[in-house]
């Protein structure tokens, strides 16, 4: 196996915490150079990788393989142009980039490098949704009418942090709404419409954090919630079908995993708490049957490990630039549909 050394552009939270771990963990990857104002935090977690000041500082490396974005949303579209321009595969911290016209300029031009341009939408890996995925897969619901996904918080007071800052690419819609989105478009496509509430709950917001959006698909209805000042919390997600509903409650693991300095080596990595497995309530001779649902284990290195068998051996690409654009489509739907107070209608 042709170790891929890597080029890490960013080491704030997301670089830290979402991306150098899954890359550690993996014989295929090799990080050679960050990019970063903090050498010592990367010595920290990293060792002797070499810190350096700028892109170009990377791009530059003629043996980099691949270019992983993790800086603030306002500097994807220009890093992830300076790098396929650069000959290198680029993986982008999702959001993919802040418009539809970044995303698709974007596209095109990895096309004509013939280069891998990819969205890091981890959340695919959630050990919930994975679940959910094969319940939907197996037919054990049904027809499925009703999806509701929430990404609740309480986080009562506004932090001096960029994503709290009135800028584009700003705020929870783009931040944990890419996810529920993504999540969305990847189990059921591009819906008929949207119709989208998104507003500033907190004193002191200066960009949104709160949304509410229903995406319409005939008679299915898909609800993607989330909130900022959420302190008791419901279900994560709430599935009815024409056999039954699955109910679950609890989040994934992984992030806290990664945050407490944990490798996801382990045995039980990505596993559930037995407490959280989902409620599965099934029809059947006019009664209901109710189970529980042992959650699938969560797996964010996937990710990583299908990126590398796109480069090297041709494997379809984990999450294509094309569904990241979609996602950022329906962003701006979702933008739209709550500026102008009704819904809005999406071309095929």
């Amino acid at each position: 196996m042709n170790t891929m050394r890597v080029g890490l552009i960013g080491y704030g939270f997301s670089g830290e915490t979402f991306h150098a771990p899954l890359l550690q963990a993996l014989t295929e990857y090799e990080i050679v150079k960050v990019m970063s104002r903090n050498p010592q935090k990367v010595a920290q977690t990293l060792g002797a990788v070499q810190v350096v000041a700028t892109i170009e500082d990377v791009l530059k490396d003629e043996t980099i393989e691949l270019v992983i974005i993790t800086t603030p949303n306002t500097l994807h579209y220009e890093m992830a142009k300076q790098s396929l321009l650069a000959g290198k595969h680029v993986v982008i911290e999702k959001p993919m980039v802040i418009d539809p016209e970044e995303a698709e300029e974007l596209i095109q031009l990895a096309n004509e490098q013939q280069l891998m341009l990819s969205v890091y939408q981890n959340r695919r890996w959630d050990n919930d949704f994975l679940t959910i995925k094969r319940l939907i897969a197996e037919d054990t619901l049904g027809k499925v009418n009703t999806y509701e996904a929430h990404f609740d918080r309480f986080r009562p007071h506004v932090q001096d942090r960029w994503r709290e800052q009135a800028v584009k690419g700003a705020g929870i819609l783009y931040d944990l709404g890419s996810h529920l989105i993504d999540q969305a478009l990847h189990l059921f496509g591009k819906p008929q419409f949207v119709l989208a509430d998104v507003v500033a709950q907190r004193d002191g917001a200066k960009t949104d954090d709160y949304f509410h959006i229903i995406m319409g698909y005939g008679k299915l209805r898909v609800i993607l919630h989330c909130g900022s000042i959420v302190a008791g919390q419901g279900p994560k997600f709430t599935l009815h079908g024409s056999k039954g509903s699955f109910i679950k409650y609890g989040i994934d693991g992984q992030e806290d995993a990664l945050k407490a300095g944990k490798i996801p080596t382990a045995d039980d990595w990505g596993e559930d708490n037995p407490e959280c497995y989902g409620t599965l309530i099934l029809h059947e001779d006019e009664q209901g049957v109710v189970t529980k649902v042992k959650t699938l284990p969560g797996s964010y290195t996937s990710y990583y490990k299908q990126v590398f068998e796109h480069i090297r051996y041709g494997q379809p690409c984990p999450v294509r630039a094309e569904e990241g654009l979609q996602t950022i489509q329906m962003i701006h739907a979702a933008l739209k549909s709550s500026a102008e107070k009704q819904a809005v209608f999406i071309d095929k």
